[in-house]
This record gives structure tokens, C-alpha cells and sequence, in this order.
């Protein structure tokens, strides 16, 4: 997705905010609306990888101290943000058996992923590699600050038409109040147009951070196998923190939440079957073998740090 389209998505959500406010409070109450809306994006974009890891309790991993697993991980992280030509981002672990990560922050200077001990322990190397590069392509397109950015707002216009709800049947007697009608559509609409808007900057900026993401681990097929495995885990091990935070959902590599995970508009995630299928052209083109006889996948070698 272009900057222009994101910049109209982010617009479009903002707008309908304002409308909210309108609906509820005339001008003055638009106002309001977008100064509030204007307020929550500057909160997100200065404290959105706090709340975030925050809220799954992300450690931070010490180089200093981390050891097998923790320690290859940590180094594929170094070593591949150089390849991009990033900053180091934070490294952090969740201790969370559904394999899973995510990256969050404002700009690649500000920059942390994070995975799972699930993940970890689930996936050999070169697929760890895979998923992390992807998380790094997030962090190089600036992704984390637009997904925060509509989470952000998503949230608050789900917030605000149901505040419209009670507000119109509260004044439902009143002729200078809301339609109790028009503010019950408005609470059911509402936020299914700005989680529309959401989900379609979300599905898009995986696709393309999947490619990034085979460009910079050298090695695409990893990552295909790695998001056959992560979904066929998150299907059967729950992520109690992202039930609790439905909202940053969209913020992982597969959705993780229970429920199917179908290719549309409610999707957070493309299917993994269309990833998957654009992963594998994307391998041929750099070279890779593509899908072996047996109708799995060909990795190449990863060489391993010291």
C-alpha cells in the first residue's frame, strides 16, 4: 500500500470520528472529536511500543547474558538489521507457548521485536530467521507506527458511537437530541467501517512485508514453512494476553486469536495459503527451488553465527 492510500485510510477513520462528534455534540462536539482524535494519535505515537510490550510482558534480552536459543536468536536479529540497513532494534522475549512476534515502535531508531519462547522452541533456526526478517520489514516500512495509529483509532470510534448509543437513547424525549435510531446504526456501523479501514491497511502490509522480509533473510521458503506451522500451533494454544488486547491482534505475524482466519475483509491476516503461495514465487524468482515433489518445502542453507 502506497503512502497516499494509507494517508486517505488514516484520514478517512480520523474523519469519521469527527462525524461521531458532530452526531453527538453538533460542531462544538466535532471539534472535540478530532482534538481528541489528534491527541490519541500523538499518545500512540510516542508510547506505543511501552503499551504494547507492557502489555505482553516482554522481557528485554541481555546479549550479555543470553545463551542458546535466546543468544541465535538475539545475533540473527544483528545480523539481519544490518543486511537491511536498520538501527538494532530492542530484542524482547514473551513467555508465551503459542508461537508468535511482532515489532512495534515509532521509527526504525525506536524500533523493538519481540517473539515468543513458543516460537523459539517450535521452529528451527533458519524459520526463526524467516519470521523475524519479516517482523524487521514491518520495522523498515514504518508499518508499526501505522498499525498503532489505527488500532488507536479503531478502538476509540468503537468507544465513542457507543457512547452515541446511550447518549441518543438517554435523549431519546429530547428534540434537539439523537435519533435513538440513527445513534443505535451508528454504533453498529461505525466501528465496522473503521475496522474495515484497519483490517485493510493490516492485510495489505503483510504481503508486503512477507516479501521484504524473504529479500532480507536470503531465504523466503523459511518463511512460508514458518507460517504453516505458527498457524497450525495458534489453532490449538491460546494467547491469553492477545484475547484480553484484541486490538493489537493485527500486530502479529499470524492472527492470534482463536477462530478461523479466512482471506476478507474481517481478517486481520491474509490467508496463510495466499502468503504462502506468493512466498514460493518469490523464491523462484531469487533462485530457490520452490516447492519440492513432495509438496513441501526446499529451505537454503542458512550460515550459522559464531
Amino acid at each position: 500500500m502506497n503512502p497516499f492510500k494509507t494517508f486517505m485510510l488514516l484520514a478517512g477513520m480520523t474523519a469519521l470520528f469527527g462525524v461521531i462528534g458532530l452526531a453527538i455534540g453538533g460542531p462544538a462536539g466535532m471539534l472535540i472529536a478530532l482534538g481528541l482524535a489528534l491527541a490519541m494519535n500523538a499518545f500512540a505515537y510516542w508510547n506505543s511500543d511501552k503499551m504494547v510490550l507492557k502489555a505482553y510482558q516482554a522481557e528485554p534480552v541481555d546479549p550479555r547474558q543470553a545463551t542458546g536459543l535466546i543468544r541465535d536468536y538475539y545475533n540473527d536479529i544483528a545480523e539481519m538489521s544490518q543486511r537491511a540497513g536498520l538501527p538494532m532494534p530492542a530484542v524482547y522475549v514473551i513467555h508465551n507457548d503459542q508461537p508468535n512476534a511482532f515489532a512495534t515502535g515509532r521509527n526504525p531508531q525506536n524500533a523493538a521485536v519481540a517473539a515468543t519462547t513458543g516460537l523459539l522452541r517450535a521452529l528451527d533456526r533458519s524459520e526463526i530467521r524467516g519470521v523475524m526478517a519479516h517482523e524487521l520489514a514491518h520495522v523498515k516500512n514504518r508499518d508499526t507506527l501505522i498499525m498503532t495509529i489505527t488500532a488507536t483509532i479503531a478502538g476509540a470510534i468503537s468507544s465513542l458511537a457507543n457512547f452515541a448509543m446511550f447518549f441518543g437513547a438517554g435523549n431519546s424525549d429530547d428534540e434537539d437530541g439523537i435519533n435513538p435510531i440513527a445513534a443505535i446504526l451508528m454504533a453498529i456501523l461505525a466501528p465496522i467501517a473503521a475496522m474495515l479501514v484497519q483490517m485493510a491497511i493490516s492485510r495489505t502490509r503483510e504481503y508486503e512485508a512477507d516479501k521484504l522480509g524473504g529479500e532480507i533473510c536470503g531465504d523466503p521458503e523459511s518463511l512460508a514453512r514458518a507460517l504453516r506451522k505458527i498457524e497450525n500451533f495458534a489453532h490449538g494454544i491460546p494467547n491469553h494476553e492477545a484475547e484480553r488486547n484484541p486490538a493489537s491482534a493485527h500486530m502479529f505475524i499470524i492472527n492470534p486469536l482463536s477462530g478461523r482466519r479466512m482471506d476478507n475483509l474481517f481478517s486481520t491476516h491474509p490467508a496463510t495459503d495466499n502468503r504462502v503461495r506468493a512466498l514460493m514465487d518469490l523464491a523462484v524468482r531469487m533462485g530457490g527451488r520452490g516447492k519440492s515433489a513432495s509438496g513441501g518445502f526446499t529451505s537454503v542453507p542458512t550460515t550459522p553465527m559464531s
